[in-house]
């Protein structure tokens, strides 16, 4: 090169690895290895000298059933060998080390630790230390010290994620943290609390909490609005097995471990992950009448069978219709510790277009024309409540959401539908989050008929039915074997002035006319559709 070219400038480093933040866990199942000796600093050359410093024989867990864990927390009647928690209230274990514990010279504390990648700021990782000012989201304290046994209460957040958290002891020396090795007999499950106040499930209504949580049997209504009919099930929340079927379904859902301590989040994925339409869930619908490839949707008793299908051949179980939706779903959110019901609503609108109506088109000689007419009423459909607050909504919406695992619209893009405030439908507060159109147009939608204008083709309306659509909606009763009418908690009684105005509220809001504004002959008619149109 000659002194007069000039020299080649240095090109600058392009570094193609992005933004290098963790990966968002979104597995139960997955997790690292914790190192058993954790170096403050380097690592030294030699093994560190712990002799003088607290060692750890054993961990407890007091997972039996007769213990006093499973039963202060009402878990005793799962058939589960791990220790299962509800969350806000304490529970106890008992760490065995090779001498008497001394709170002025020795520290140590419990790691709970869910998912991969685990971090503190996100509440995947949480230290529980029981003689530190450290502020933490879970409280510990020393409940009892005997010789060389320190018997530990941890109270876990209110808040915290609901799943299968492994558990380790840390000693915390000079050198570094000295850990228990991984065991899963000392994995503990943390499930939903109704009966503590600070958790967003609270039911203070004990024979609710009884019915909506414990009951691993009950009845789902079906049939005709004056020929009920009753389907006994077995929920087996219980059941051997189904609790890890339910965690495996958030897993295959790809759900954010950090999500899974809100139960409008868990509740509103279910509702998609329950059917198979767009993410290979639980159970495929069949209206068909052919059965062949599976089990005939009137021959399933239970959710047992199906869960653990599911969970062991990873793939979707054949076939289902809407009580059956409904009774996995309710053994789903019972299994996690959500108040849930199945409730059954008779002459169940299915609104296809959203506009609130049901609208029936006829022909020239005044029959339904059903090439032309898409929206239908189901003679009954059933679907789910589950108890909750909705601190996304303003006060007064919270309790009893209706959620819906049938595949029937698509809500952001997938097959589900709420949680819906049941006090927001009855009000026509349908803007709010999630699906309330929907609901309530299967429960006090008008039914709408149009006949086509003969001079210039264009669909009028020419009568309607105010009265027809959710006739009458009802659930079991707590603590009996009859069914409750629930009609009233998410309509006002026909006729009267409130609900002719809560209904034009909620069209107001989607942005459709009332009918009185509408020109049209307005009359309460009882009509007659063919079977075909399952009325």
């Amino acid at each position: 090169m000659s002194d007069s070219e000039p020299a080649a400038k240095p090109q600058p480093q392009v570094s193609h690895r992005g933004r290098s933040a963790a990966p968002i866990a979104t597995s139960n199942a997955d997790g690292e290895e914790v190192p058993e000796f954790e170096p403050f600093g380097l690592m030294p050359r030699g093994p560190p000298p712990l002799q003088e410093f607290l060692d750890i024989w054993d961990v407890n867990m007091l997972r039996k059933p007769d213990e006093v864990n499973k039963r202060q927390h009402t878990t005793h009647l799962y058939a589960t060998d791990n220790l299962i928690v509800r969350r806000g209230q304490e529970f106890q274990l008992k760490v065995t080390f090779d001498r008497p514990y001394k709170p002025s010279d020795d520290q140590f504390a419990v790691e709970f630790v869910i998912g991969g990648s685990p971090q503190f700021s996100k509440g995947t990782y949480i230290p529980v230390s029981v003689a530190s000012d450290r502020q933490s989201p879970w409280a510990g304290r020393v409940v009892d010290s005997a010789d060389n046994v320190v018997t530990v209460g941890i109270t876990p957040a209110p808040d915290c994620i609901v799943g299968k958290w492994r558990t380790y002891v840390a000693v915390v020396t000079p050198y570094g943290i000295r850990r228990t090795r991984q065991d899963e007999n000392r994995d503990v499950y943390i499930l939903f609390n109704p009966w503590a106040a600070a958790d967003s499930v609270f039911l203070d209504d004990g024979n609710e909490r009884e019915e909506c949580v414990l009951n691993e049997v009950g009845v789902i209504y079906h049939g005709a609005f004056d020929d009920v009919s009753e389907r006994p099930w077995n929920f087996g929340q219980f059941d051997y097995g189904v609790l890890d079927a339910c965690l495996f379904i958030m897993d295959k859902a790809a759900m954010p471990i950090t999500n899974r301590g809100d139960p409008i989040k868990v509740a509103r994925k279910a509702s998609a992950m329950l059917n198979s339409r767009d993410d290979d869930g639980v159970l495929v619908g069949s209206w068909s009448g052919d059965y062949t490839y599976g089990v005939a949707p009137t021959s399933w008793t239970g959710s047992t069978e199906i869960l653990l299908n599911y969970s062991s051949s990873k793939m979707p179980v054949c076939y289902a219709q809407c009580w059956v939706y409904a009774a996995v779903f309710n053994t789903f959110l019972r299994c996690l510790g959500i108040p849930a019901r199945v409730v059954t609503n008779f002459f169940s609108s299915h609104d296809n277009d959203g506009n609130l109506k049901t609208d029936i088109i006829l022909d020239e000689n005044g029959r339904i024309d059903k090439q032309r007419t898409k929206d239908s009423i189901w003679n009954y459909h059933c679907w789910n409540e589950c108890y909750m607050s909705r601190p996304d909504l303003p006060q007064g919406f919270g309790g009893w959401q209706a959620v819906d695992a049938t595949p029937q619209e698509t809500s952001d893009g997938m097959y589900r539908c709420g949680p819906a405030s049941v006090q927001a439908i009855k009000h026509g507060q349908i803007c709010f989050p999630f699906d309330a159109p929907f609901v309530f147009a299967e429960v006090n939608s008008d039914v709408v008929f149009y006949s086509r204008n003969p001079r210039d083709g264009t669909l009028e309306p020419v009568k309607v039915n105010s009265s027809h659509v959710g006739r009458m909606v009802v659930t079991k009763a707590p603590g009996q074997d009859t069914r409750r009418d629930i009609t009233d908690q998410y309509k006002f009684p026909e006729g009267k002035r409130r609900g002719r105005r809560e209904r034009h509220r909620a069209k107001s809001l989607k942005g459709h006319f009332p009918r009185h504004r509408l020109k049209m002959t307005y009359a309460e008619i009882t009509p007659t559709f063919p079977a075909a149109l399952k009325f």
